[in-house]
């Protein structure tokens, strides 16, 4: 048989091996499993070619690379997961929304009732508590990268928004240095007006958009 049957055998097995237990499983296993067999089949297809062009069997190349390529594809890893449940338990009831996000980093998005006062930078006392746990987890995980996002609503011109979004997450930033976490791990950035997550014409809108968000992320991805 050809080596490039091979190789797509491998990666059909590592895929169905992979995704047949999903029935059972709930959506946050769902999810971990189906990046899990993304990563076997481009593993097994990438085993295969390492294997014939080093003299092996392109089968057993790409079994093993299909096995390699499953643990490199499982991107949302155990301590991402606890790092999610320790973050929801500690912003319970806050109004702080601790989500996974589509390319598994973990998201907390920060409400302006929480946050920031209107047209100010610096870090209300309720946030502070969030923070200051938030704080202590990455401090356990030193790998763990961190980019903050600030927003504003559309009011005032983008030659205020601007910086005032940028203002937001420097302040969040420094306020983790603050407590041990390394600045050099922490990415702050401002997008001003550009990303609503509800209409600026409500006042209940406005609120919504005035946000800070916190994505964490392992090493090598984004």
């Amino acid at each position: 048989m050809k080596h490039s049957n091979l190789s797509r055998i491998a990666a059909a097995t590592a895929l169905v091996t992979l995704l047949a237990a999903c029935a059972d499983m709930s959506d946050e296993q769902r999810r971990t499993a189906t990046g899990a067999a993304t990563g076997a089949a481009i593993g097994a297809a990438t085993g295969a070619v390492i294997s014939s062009s080093t003299g092996g069997k392109a089968g057993t190349g790409a079994v093993i690379g299909g096995v390699l390529g499953a643990v490199a594809g499982n991107v949302w890893s155990r301590h991402m997961e606890e790092q999610k449940r320790a973050m929801e338990r500690a912003t319970e009831g806050t109004g702080v929304e601790v989500t996974r996000t589509a390319d598994n980093q973990l998201k907390l998005n920060v409400p302006s009732d929480l946050s920031f006062d209107v047209g100010r930078a610096d870090i209300k006392p309720e946030l502070r508590n969030v923070l200051d746990q938030f704080a202590t987890g990455l401090k356990a995980q030193p790998a763990t990268l961190v980019r903050v996002v600030g927003h504003t609503d559309s009011t005032g011109s983008d030659a205020v928004n601007n910086p005032l979004s940028r203002e937001r997450a420097e302040s969040v930033k420094g306020y983790l240095e603050d407590r041990g976490v390394s600045g050099s791990r922490i990415e702050a950035v401002g997008r001003g007006e550009r990303e609503p997550i509800a209409d600026n014409a409500t006042a209940e809108g406005r609120a919504k958009n005035r946000r800070v968000e916190i994505f964490l992320r392992e090493p090598g991805q984004g």
